[in-house]
């Protein structure tokens, strides 16, 4: 049934240390993709929390030190009222990591959904457990609002089994739920639309989408389909990120338990929370910062230039698995932070991947437009900002029949 013209959807995606949200005009089709008001709080936790929003440069806000996720998403609904006043908030959606082997399509949230949720925590803590908050919020608060859960892990949902198996006995593995479940579904879900739209048939064949950002994976598609990923059971496998590890022998995980008789929850800190470039660098988890410091004398210098090198050395190793699986490449792309906005990651990786015909255009590449290869270049290689949000108001809007 047509909603009403003041519908409004809202998406919610809660992080750790930050939520960033869309509002989206619930009763339009097709569904615009740049949404009517988005932003974000972020710092949540911390010492200096801020308040960013479309068009208008982030300030600082107070949030209640005892309960730092619940004021800000207060904070963001006090604003969406009072920035889009007299219309009715149809739905909220929320990304969430994890669903398991259950839950893949997006699902309407309730107190149940919650609970069987929460059991997946220990697969993603860095992420799971913030939705799940805001969603018992505002299921207390805004019952008659209904909620969606769209997930990370769908997209990947019919890799093929090869692909899911885990080199464990089945009764421990598969039987119980320890497979590869791929995640960054909704940002490759965006790709497999806006890329046939931009690259034509292209993009249909041997894809490789990298989704470089704070967490990262990569995404082998052929058909728009995920055939393969990097992300596996939990958002700890593959590349190297910011700072988690990425994937890493099992053997030094053991090392650290039994020799340096770290406990399990050091562990989980060490792997999500000091590793990867932050780790590698003893300087900063973003890569715009170490480049600055590449050329400094001494250990920091040193250090700096470690951290890139292996952070693009691992890129290169797993881009080269999944052409490997593809039997080729046609099309690299770019997206989220990183992938969208360093450029000099996106040369550093193109140059040690020449081996395959990538050659990129320097100027193109500096200017961040959608396609960066020259024109000798044997592959494709675009960058393409993604809209995991629009994914997410999109599966809202056909769950809920918003529109006509």
């Amino acid at each position: 049934m047509p909603m009403p013209s003041d519908a409004l959807i809202v998406v919610l995606n809660c992080g750790s240390s930050s939520i960033k949200f869309a509002v989206f005009d619930a009763a339009a089709a097709p569904l615009p993709r740049v949404p009517l008001w988005n932003g974000k709080v972020q710092g949540i936790g911390g010492p200096s929390p801020d308040f960013g929003e479309t068009g208008v440069a982030a300030h600082a806000v107070t949030l209640d030190p005892e309960h730092p996720h619940t004021a800000a998403l207060g904070l963001i609904l006090e604003r969406i009222e009072a920035r889009l006043a007299g219309r009715t908030v149809a739905a909220v959606v929320h990304r969430v990591v994890h669903g398991g082997g259950k839950y893949h399509a997006p699902t309407r949230v309730d107190a149940a959904l919650i609970a069987e949720l929460r059991d997946l925590i220990p697969l993603a803590p860095l992420h799971q457990p913030f939705p799940l908050k805001a969603m018992s919020l505002l299921l207390g608060r805004h019952p008659e609002v209904p909620q969606v859960a769209c997930f990370d892990t769908g997209f990947h949902h019919d890799l093929p089994a090869v692909e899911q198996m885990l080199p464990l006995p089945r009764e421990v593995g598969w039987d119980r739920g320890l497979r590869r479940y791929g995640f960054h579904g909704l940002s490759y879900e965006y790709m497999s639309h806006v890329l046939p739209e931009r690259h034509g048939d292209l993009a249909r064949g041997r894809t490789v989408v990298a989704h470089l950002g704070s967490g990262a994976s990569l995404c082998a598609m052929r058909g728009l389909k995920s055939v393969a990923t990097t992300m596996g059971f939990s958002a700890l496998d593959g590349l190297m990120m910011g700072t988690r590890t990425g994937a890493i022998d099992p053997g030094a995980i053991l090392y650290l338990m039994e020799i340096e008789k770290l406990s399990l929850e050091e562990v989980g800190h060490l792997l999500y929370h000091r590793s990867g470039l932050l780790g590698v660098s003893g300087i900063s988890a973003e890569p715009r910062v170490l480049v600055r410091h590449e050329d400094d004398p001494g250990e920091t210098g040193e250090r700096a230039r470690h951290a890139l090198a292996l952070y693009v050395r691992r890129i290169v190793r797993e881009i080269g698995a999944l052409v490997a699986v593809l039997g080729g490449l046609d099309l690299l792309v770019f997206t989220a932070g990183v992938g969208e906005h360093n450029d000099f990651i996106r040369e550093r990786v193109c140059r040690d991947l020449a081996f395959l015909g990538i050659a990129l255009d320097a100027d193109a590449n500096a200017a961040n437009v959608p396609v960066l290869s020259s024109a000798y270049s044997r592959v494709r290689v675009a960058v393409e900002p993604t809209n995991e949000e629009w994914v997410a108001a999109c599966h809202a809007q056909r769950l809920l029949r918003f529109a006509s």
